[in-house]
């Protein structure tokens, strides 16, 4: 079963880069609303209290900034 990904960033943000490069390499996909927009902004901030990027939505379980080794965890190393 496919993962549900959103994936909550900004166009200059290294770490979402590495993040989207992450989901890309292993054919992921993945849902990205650019926090630039206030509503994406607001919904980011409900989930996690954060206003760093990236925030990381993987079926409900938030991971705020680019961590590979807990996505690689979640997604059962897809």
């Amino acid at each position: 079963m496919a993962n549900k990904i959103i994936i909550y960033s900004l166009p200059e943000c290294a770490y979402c880069k590495m993040a989207k490069e992450f989901f890309n390499r292993k054919n992921i996909s993945y849902e990205e609303k650019d926090v630039s927009n206030d509503i994406a902004r607001e919904e980011m901030i409900k989930k996690s209290d954060q206003l760093g990027v990236p925030v990381i939505d993987v079926d409900g379980e938030i991971i705020v900034g680019f961590d590979e080794e807990k996505l690689s965890a979640l997604l059962n190393n897809q």
